[in-house]
């Protein structure tokens, strides 16, 4: 019994133990979970909370701080200026200039500007100085006032290193009594730019290297684009004047040199008691693109084009303001922020020939615009050719659609046709008849298939209706063999035949189709459609044709008089194939001779004849036309 007595005590303990140890873990769990603090959308709201509140204090501390930085530097400003200021009012009136400036004197310019540290910041102060010409006595540029010095006015900028920020500062400075310096000139500079109208805030640059000491000064034009400045020691040819402004070209004077002898705007000359008065244009940058492609636009690299401005700088020998050579690359020659001006690229490639430009020869470059030249080029396969600009008379403007006709003489007489602005497709003879589905050089006399009721055989030779028994038939058709372009980079421009009237009672009329494939022939007129046809000489061709490299006609002939018919005598399909040369056609392979003729004929001018033509190389000439 005693062992079993404690044994029981402490089972009966051990159970009091558990129970109380329940009620401690218990108490436990609801201390944790009265310390268990913030949900996390509590915890969210508060860091927003705080993070509001912190970023109101941070702003409010930033802005407190440039509150007192501004203060600061306000204060610095003032402290400097009033120090520099005091120093120019302090000095004789003869001594309140620059180093290297006009009017001279000791003062500092920018090059050589006063290093100011203030409490870990640099400062740079500098002056400016010129003479002021006070109307209110009369002025040097209207002839009234020749001592044109009547004070100086100076200006001292303070340039925080840090920040960049340049502070100006302004006063003027009064000699006593007369005027000084009378033995002194002015130069009025007058900044134009390609329209003529003033350029305000160009830049001007004066240097008198020579001077003692050097006059060096920049300047900037006012709202009427003009600058005077005064006081200036007499010199010849020795005042150099550089234009500038961001963005723009630039403008200037040039020395006499052996090079360039007689500059066009040469080095200013200034006399004692007068006004050089000297003229600048400055504009915007433009950039040009001269393209240099094949025949069918595309590119050609490696191209040697030499471009040349038609701006002189010196004469006797001409000097150019721009004349560089370049290579093509990737068919691109790119030429940026160039100014503005004519410029005619000139091929240098011995081996290639130029078959045409767009624009013709030449190029107007305008201010800030951005524009292309085109050069189409093609194999110099003989080192004889003929390339043809016809232009107005009047205008001088391309023109597009001239029929031009190359005649050669001699033993064996050949023709070429061509049409300005593009190529020509030209049927006179279908005397070869029917059967020939695709139109060739070696057989331009025959054709595809007509209705039986055309005759292609009577004199002079021509399509007309066939007679029957001694009366025309009411109407008849004929369809073209097929013509290849060349290129699915086709524009067709417009279908002209002769003649091109009729007679009365009768009828000439037509359609084209064109296509890719050479096999699908929808006839269309000039509005793209079936139920229209071509009915007059020198309508333009439905642009539905446009990009598509073959092409056949269809012509319609038709009488209400069995005693007349309607006669064709000559077709021409006009057609740019590749890349467009307005007013330009060209005939290459020639052999040379003194035996060609050349006449250019257009709707509304006078035809044009040029007899014996001389062509020895690659020749062009040009043509204009004088409107009836």
């Amino acid at each position: 019994m005693g062992d079993l007595s404690p044994i029981f005590r402490v089972s009966s303990g051990g159970v009091k133990c558990y129970n109380k140890y329940v009620k401690r873990e218990e108490g436990m769990k609801h201390k944790e979970n009265s310390q268990k603090g913030f949900s996390i959308v509590e915890l969210i709201i508060t860091v927003a909370i705080f993070t509001i509140l912190a970023a109101g204090v941070l702003g409010s501390f930033l802005a407190l701080s440039q509150s007192v930085k501004k203060a600061r530097e306000k204060t610095v400003l003032s402290s400097l200026a009033t120090n520099y200021l005091e120093i120019v009012r302090n000095m004789p009136y003869s001594q309140v200039g620059t180093l290297s400036g006009n009017p001279p004197g000791n003062l500092p310019d920018f090059t050589n500007a006063i290093v100011e540290d203030i409490e870990a910041f640099n400062y740079k102060i500098y002056y400016e100085v010129t003479y002021i010409d006070d109307p209110a006595d009369g002025t040097i540029i209207l002839g009234t006032d020749f001592e044109p010095n009547d004070y100086k006015q100076v200006k001292m900028s303070i340039l925080n290193t840090a920040t960049n920020q340049t502070t100006h500062f302004l006063t003027t400075v009064v000699p006593q009594g007369l005027e000084g310096l009378n033995n002194a000139g002015a130069i009025l500079v007058k900044v134009f730019n390609a329209q003529g109208q003033p350029v305000e805030g160009a830049g001007i640059h004066i240097e008198h290297p020579t001077s003692s000491p050097t006059i060096i000064l920049d300047r900037q034009s006012n709202a009427d684009g003009q600058w005077v400045e005064v006081g200036l020691p007499a010199a010849i040819n020795n005042y150099r004047i550089v234009v500038t402004k961001a963005g723009y070209s630039t403008d200037q004077t040039y020395p006499l040199t052996l090079e360039n002898p007689n500059p066009i705007n040469p080095d200013v000359t200034v006399v004692d008691g007068t006004v050089t008065e000297v003229v600048f244009q400055i504009d915007l940058l433009a950039d040009l693109t001269i393209l240099t492609q094949d025949s069918f636009c595309q590119p050609l690299s490696g191209v040697d084009v030499n471009v040349r401005g038609s701006r002189l700088i010196g004469s006797l020998p001409d000097i150019f303001k721009y004349d560089q050579n370049h290579i093509s690359s990737a068919g691109q020659i790119v030429l940026g922020d160039i100014e503005w001006d004519t410029y005619t690229p000139t091929l240098l490639t011995n081996s290639l020939i130029v078959y045409g430009t767009s624009p013709i020869q030449k190029i107007d470059v305008l201010p800030g615009a951005d524009q292309i030249f085109t050069m189409i080029l093609g194999t110099n396969s003989t080192a004889n050719s003929l390339l043809v600009v016809v232009k107005d008379g009047a205008t001088g403007s391309a023109l597009e659609g001239a029929a031009v006709h190359l005649r050669k003489g001699g033993s064996t007489p050949q023709d070429y046709y061509g049409v300005t602005g593009g190529s020509v497709w030209l049927q006179d003879d279908w005397t070869g008849g029917s059967g020939s589905e695709n139109f060739s050089t070696s057989t331009p006399d025959r054709y595809f298939q007509d209705d039986g009721n055309i005759d292609i055989n009577s004199v002079p030779t021509g399509v007309r209706l066939k007679k029957v028994t001694g009366r025309y038939l009411s109407s008849g058709w004929l369809e073209s063999s097929t013509f290849d372009t060349g290129s699915s980079i086709t524009n067709y421009t417009t279908l002209t035949w002769q003649p091109d009237s009729q007679v009365a009672n009768t009828e000439l009329k037509f359609q084209i189709a064109s296509n890719n494939d050479g096999a699908t022939w929808d006839y269309v007129g000039p509005d793209g459609t079936a139920s229209t046809y071509y009915s007059v000489s020198g309508t333009s061709i439905a642009p539905v044709h446009d990009n598509d490299r073959y092409v056949r006609y269809k012509v319609f002939l038709s009488t209400v008089d069995d005693k007349k018919t309607p006669i064709l005598t000559s077709l021409n399909v006009n057609y740019v194939s590749g890349c467009f040369t307005p007013g330009q056609t060209i005939f290459t392979d020639l052999t040379a001779g003194n035996n060609y003729e050349l006449d250019v004929s257009l709707s509304g001018y006078l035809t044009e004849v040029e007899p014996s033509l001389n062509i020895v190389g690659n020749y062009l000439i040009e043509i204009l036309l004088t409107p009836q």
